[in-house]
C-alpha cells in the first residue's frame, strides 16, 4: 500500500540473534509489552500462534487508549508473521519479518516491523498520514531500540 495516499509505516533493526532465536523473542506477545511503547500485548486465540491465532494490544497514554484486536493471517516461522487489525481505531495489517544476517562470523537477524493501516477519520486520516507517519515511525524505532535492550 505504497504511493500517493499511502498509509504504510516501517522500521527495522539488526538483532544479535539467529532468526529462530529472534522469532522466539519477537513473537512472544506478552514480552512485546516490555518493548512496545505505551502498549500491552497478549495472545487471545490458539495461544497467538499459527494462522487464525488471536492477539490483542491495549495502547494507552495517561489512561486514554484503545484495544486493537488482531488475527494472524500469515505464519511462517522463523521468517514472518502478518496480523490483520480489526480494531475500531486501527485497521489494516501489521507484519514482522526476520531475515538472516551474518556480521563478523556471528549469526544475526534483520527485523522489520511494517504497518499498512487504514487510519481513523476516513479521508481526513488519509490526508493527515504524511504528517503522522514520521512520528509513528519514530515511535516504532524507539520501540525497536527498547527491544534490543530487552534481549541484551
Amino acid at each position: 500500500m505504497d504511493g500517493p495516499g499511502s498509509c504504510h509505516a516501517e522500521a527495522s533493526v539488526e538483532l544479535p540473534l539467529a532468526p529462530d532465536q529472534a522469532w522466539d523473542v519477537v513473537m512472544d506477545w506478552d514480552r512485546q509489552s516490555r518493548w512496545m511503547l505505551f502498549t500491552r500485548v497478549w495472545a487471545t486465540q490458539n495461544g497467538g500462534e499459527g494462522v487464525g491465532g488471536g492477539v490483542a494490544a491495549r495502547t494507552s497514554v495517561g489512561g486514554i487508549g484503545f484495544t486493537d484486536d488482531m488475527v494472524i493471517t500469515h505464519w511462517d516461522p522463523p521468517r514472518d508473521c502478518t496480523v490483520k487489525h480489526f480494531g475500531k481505531i486501527v485497521r489494516g495489517t501489521g507484519t514482522f519479518t526476520l531475515e538472516p544476517r551474518t556480521t563478523g562470523g556471528a549469526s544475526g537477524s534483520a527485523f522489520t516491523w511494517a504497518e499498512d493501516v487504514v487510519p481513523p477519520f476516513g479521508r481526513l486520516g488519509v490526508l493527515a498520514w504524511p504528517v503522522v507517519r514520521p512520528a509513528f515511525e519514530v515511535l516504532m524505532r524507539v520501540s525497536l531500540r527498547r527491544l534490543i535492550k530487552e534481549i541484551q
